[in-house]
């Protein structure tokens, strides 16, 4: 059975594989039930009118591969806390520690029931002063998953709680669901758990999620602004400070490490060249009550302009943190979904399914550059749309093209026509076999460009991978080389 969507300005129906239980809903199991569940919910509930042409903030698409907002359903719930447990998700979103900003009416009554989860080392050293446990078993999360038709299950669990959220994952995988992994504990980036999502067929998002303008993504565009316009980079810095349970729990410094190595990477990943440690500093700082759900990010970064000569930029960054990520798990689970109705089975750190680099894994190793998600989703969010391949196959015959992860190139594209030795001594260092001679065609496949313009071929080496570009009317295009 498909799901036919009318989707764009021609009004054609989008046919989107077959699903696992029904075509018409995407069945959504949240763990935990903070602040971002909250944000989640009431997200779904906003935009559940929302016509499909029109653009929502933070969202890619109303209507993603045939899917509509309010196709969302919520199934189940978990927590720990006993002012959540037992209640309706309706209720318990506002229940216990959450204080995020109320933006949207949700019914009290979703017949979504909250029920027991594992607590394992979820509730840490702070949030024990805080939070009382429900009392009772853990609840068959397994058979819970199974018998609502769960889809796709969404991780909302403390920061630091690795251990809980390795039982999840395990739970997830039995129960055949996809996982969307919102907290900095690595799963989707380690080759032991990519590898158990892909042998069951199932896909898996994360780690981490980035905001749609949150510290990380700042603080990511302002190394590159500076890497870009030729500034080195001597020190950076970002301070946050936060009044929800999220920072409360950040107080205990030894769950932090995970949420540092993934904020840190996010930023110093991009750079041309590495800092030393002492002069990096990336991370929660502090708790503040009165802020409730709201963050301050303090950012610094200093460098050093042509002639030595210091250049400095600081700014301060306030957000409301948790609806801040509401809208990338909406197209998160969206895309776990369609990922499920297509048999593909393997985590979003491949080139699979973020919703461009505002979504998820800011410490993920193979992250895109802007752009080359979107052009990913893009394939589902048309006609006959399919999950990509590993790699991106423009529309020309023959060559594959890898596109390079968000290191910058080994070899720079300049203004200058290369000469034919540069081109051989690339063509060498990347093991690629240097084009023979003549010319040709190169049909476009950048942006939302297409065509054909006469080109001489050219391979670059970008670090790993080969990329095919060619010289053409003053500047660089890449596409497929045709003759």
């Amino acid at each position: 059975m498909s799901k036919n969507h009318s989707n764009g300005a021609n009004g054609a129906p989008h046919t989107n594989g077959a699903a696992r239980y029904q075509s018409e809903k995407v069945r959504v199991a949240i763990v935990g039930v903070g602040n971002c569940a909250s944000a989640f919910v009431q997200g779904v509930n906003y935009y559940r009118d929302a016509e499909p042409s029109e653009q929502v903030p933070g969202l890619m698409h109303v209507d993603l591969g045939g899917y509509h907002v309010r196709d969302i359903e919520f199934t189940a719930a978990f927590d720990i806390d006993a002012a959540k447990v037992g209640k309706d998700l309706g209720e318990a979103i506002w229940a216990g520690q959450n204080n995020t900003m109320k933006f949207a009416k949700v019914p009290n009554k979703l017949g979504v029931p909250v029920y027991r989860g594992m607590t394992h080392d979820g509730l840490g050293k702070y949030l024990k002063e805080k939070i009382t446990k429900a009392p009772g078993e853990t609840a068959d999360i397994v058979k819970i998953l199974r018998d609502t038709h769960t889809d796709v299950v969404v991780s909302y669990l403390p920061v630091g709680s690795e251990q809980a959220t390795k039982w999840y994952v395990e739970q997830v995988l039995e129960a055949g669901c996809g996982f969307v992994n919102c907290i900095p504990v690595f799963i989707a980036r380690e080759d032991y758990w990519e590898k158990r999502f892909k042998k069951a067929g199932l896909p898996i998002v994360g780690d981490d999620i980035k905001s749609q303008v949150g510290a990380t993504i700042v603080h990511r565009n302002l190394a590159r602004l500076f890497a870009d316009r030729g500034v080195k980079m001597l020190r950076t810095s970002q301070l946050n400070v936060g009044g929800n349970m999220d920072f409360y729990n950040m107080l205990e410094r030894e769950r932090l490490e995970s949420k540092k190595i993934s904020k840190t990477n996010a930023v110093t990943s991009i750079m041309d060249h590495e800092l030393p440690a002492d002069d990096v500093y990336i991370g929660p700082s502090d708790y503040v009550p009165w802020l409730t759900d709201r963050k301050w990010a303090h950012i610094r970064v200093e460098g050093q302009a042509f002639g030595d000569v210091p250049l400095n930029v600081e700014l301060k960054l306030e957000v409301w943190d948790s609806p801040n990520s509401a809208g990338i798990v909406i197209d998160a689970v969206r895309c776990c979904k369609l990922a499920l109705n297509h048999g593909v089975g393997r985590s979003a750190r491949r080139p699979v399914l973020l919703p461009d680099e505002v979504a998820a894994q800011p410490a993920n190793p193979t992250t895109r550059r802007t752009g080359t998600p979107r052009r990913f989703i893009a394939k589902y969010n048309r006609p006959g749309g399919h999950p990509p391949a590993g790699s991106y196959r423009g529309e020309g015959e023959g060559t594959r093209v890898r596109f390079a992860a968000r290191e910058r190139p080994k070899q720079r594209l300049t203004r200058e026509r290369p000469s034919s030795s540069a081109v051989r001594a690339s063509a060498a260092a990347s093991g690629a076999r240097a084009p023979r001679s003549g010319r040709g065609c190169l049909r476009l496949r950048r942006g939302t460009t297409r065509g054909r313009v006469p080109a001489r071929p050219v391979y670059l080496a970008m670090n790993a991978s080969v990329s095919l570009c060619a010289w053409s009317s003053g500047r660089w295009l890449c596409g497929d080389f045709i003759r």
